[in-house]
């Protein structure tokens, strides 16, 4: 551990850089994420929306605090960061499906298709139902969210600061993200890329394996690629906003 520290003072730098990424797809992600959920409690009650989603909160910081751990297993586990980087292509995949069929919103989700509601809406009533949907999908966004951490760094410390601090984020600076969102829509768009490339990197960590001296590894998991992944992660997110602002290109939703 102690290592691990002195690694984090010796690059301040790629460390803050790492951190502040963590914290900006934490909050993308969970905004994302709640808009999500909001779909799924709008055939109850008014009064009984509010307490699922409640509940839902709760689980995300529940859920989320538990990834927290795992993620000191991920980073130690070598094939577990390539199955990660896959399953984060995939939700990057169904995210460009989702895409290409107008008809569908990405923010949409019919619970009523979804074989875990289905099985339990008898038994359990619509509202525990919804309840236990959002607690699953809760604990399906929290993996996504440890996965595209661990894609910044293996150090764990960084890890935990960046997606605890993210959690906090989740509370206090969500507003501010629905509203940045509302202005800049494609920023949605941005964090899917970011997601897709974030996959990419979890991916290649394979040779990292078979081929651990080789120029391509060193550099992919040094402090050169965390910098550069953190880099290109900013530059995703930020060039089009600044040619939204100064071109209106991406178009800002009026």
């Amino acid at each position: 551990m102690m290592d691990v520290v002195h690694n984090i003072f010796n690059n301040p730098l790629s460390s803050l850089l790492v951190i502040g990424n963590l914290i900006i797809i934490e909050s993308l992600l969970s905004v994302d994420n709640a808009a999500v959920l909001a779909t799924m409690v709008m055939d109850l009650p008014e009064k009984k929306r509010a307490i699922a989603l409640r509940y839902g909160i709760i689980g995300a910081y529940a859920f989320r605090g538990i990834c927290l751990f795992f993620a000191a297993v991920l980073v130690q586990i070598w094939w577990l960061k390539p199955l990660g980087g896959l399953y984060l292509l995939y939700l990057f995949w169904d995210w460009m499906k989702g895409r290409s069929t107008p008809q569908k919103s990405d923010d949409y989700f019919q619970k009523e298709d979804n074989w875990l509601y289905k099985w339990t809406s008898g038994s359990l009533g619509t509202f525990w139902s919804t309840v236990l949907l959002i607690e699953m999908m809760d604990l399906a966004f929290s993996i996504d969210n440890i996965f595209a951490a661990v894609a910044f760094t293996d150090n764990i410390v960084l890890i935990w600061t960046g997606v605890f601090i993210g959690i906090l984020a989740m509370r206090f600076v969500a507003q501010g993200f629905v509203r940045l969102m509302e202005k800049y829509p494609f920023l949605e768009t941005s964090a899917f890329v970011v997601i897709g490339l974030l996959g990419l990197k979890l991916t290649l960590s394979a040779v990292e394996h078979f081929y651990p001296e080789t120029v391509f590894v060193r550099l992919l998991e040094g402090h050169t690629g965390d910098i550069i992944t953190s880099g290109v992660t900013v530059a995703v997110f930020v060039i089009p906003m600044l040619t939204s602002q100064l071109f209106n290109y991406p178009a800002k939703d009026r």
